[in-house]
């Protein structure tokens, strides 16, 4: 079910507010037709019976914590909200301008050695030191690290990427994919992860089939900025923030605008997870960026929203003090048995 479409009033200081990945002045996209982001976080941190306020996105998060929350989704794109709200309604997953991007790397795997037959094997595995071993022998090569560093270089990347989005990606983004890569196939069976298989693979129609079946509940949506839809919210109107990469791309002043929000509409002893493309400082407590199945996360924070706070430089999400991050997500058999920030 679907609830009231609001239109944003003002324009946030942040380039999601464009619609689009790249710099020109077109028309506002569809940018994602599918969320790489593991919703079984969320769906692990936040109290049963949630209020749930979501950044809409493809829709994938929002309707799946619609399952057991109150789930309120909002997004500044219109096009991407319309998908978002078809998507609730039982629509067939669509192509956006990242997953375009995407096959493009795509197309080139043969040129590294690596066939649809091979790859089909490697996300069908169970064992996680066979992934990691067939990952290093097989698939991981010279050549293939060669060519992914240099297509994921800046320098490429600015062909179709706007540059403040590149100012949130380490220098040399190549290696630190490759690594976090690694690291998921070093903790998740790939016969379970659809994230990984997405993105390496493209769309998969039995999980998209498995998706339109699943239970859903009401999900309200609203065409808005995030910080301004939150300054309107009565206080305490939401005890479960699910605020995806918001921050990644937004100015400081837009990112602390919205945390003095998010802090006003917050509940006593509300969650937030938020998500980012940077590398963490050494000291960020509570990442669990290892337990997301999506091996593209940097940061995977489960925060109090009463006491955080962010980094402001651009460069990490470091909290003030140790005890800012203390949520516990306590669903110990999807977790993997390694510590927060591992």
């Amino acid at each position: 079910m679907l609830g009231d479409v609001h239109t944003p009033k003002t324009a946030a200081e942040t380039l999601w507010t464009t619609g689009r990945l790249d710099s020109s002045n077109g028309q506002p996209q569809l940018l994602f037709g599918r969320m790489y982001e593991d919703a079984e976080i969320e769906a692990n941190a936040f109290p049963r019976g949630s209020r749930v306020f979501a950044i809409a996105s493809a829709g994938c998060t929002a309707i799946r914590l619609s399952e057991d929350h109150e789930v309120t989704a909002v997004d500044i794109n219109p096009v991407q909200l319309a998908y978002a709200q078809r998507r609730a309604q039982g629509a067939p997953r669509e192509t956006g301008a990242a997953e375009r991007m995407m096959q493009l790397g795509r197309n080139a795997f043969p040129l590294v050695g690596w066939t649809r037959q091979r790859l089909e094997t490697f996300f069908a595995m169970h064992d996680t030191k066979k992934q990691l071993t067939d990952w290093r022998s097989t698939l991981d090569t010279q050549r293939f690290r060669i060519a992914f560093d240099a297509v994921t270089s800046h320098v490429l990347l600015r062909l179709v990427y706007a540059p403040k989005f590149l100012e949130q990606m380490p220098r040399r983004i190549g290696p630190v994919l490759r690594a976090r890569m690694e690291r998921c196939w070093s903790l998740h069976p790939n016969a379970a992860n659809p994230y990984a298989r997405a993105l390496f693979l493209g769309g998969d129609e039995q999980d998209d089939a498995v998706f339109r079946d699943k239970r859903r509940g009401t999900v309200r949506f609203a065409c808005a900025d995030a910080a301004t839809y939150l300054e309107n919210c009565a206080p305490g109107t939401f005890n479960s923030f699910a605020l995806s990469n918001i921050f990644d791309g937004a100015t400081d002043t837009y990112q602390a605008r919205l945390i003095r929000a998010m802090k006003r509409a917050a509940a006593k002893d509300a969650v937030a997870v938020i998500r980012s493309f940077v590398e963490p400082d050494l000291n960020l407590p509570a990442n669990y960026a290892a337990q997301d199945r999506s091996p593209l996360w940097g940061i995977v924070q489960v925060t109090d929203v009463a006491r955080f706070s962010l980094g402001l430089n651009g460069s990490s999400y470091a909290p003030r003090s140790p005890a800012a991050t203390h949520i516990k997500i306590t669903n110990t058999k999807f977790l993997a048995s390694i510590p927060p920030g591992s």
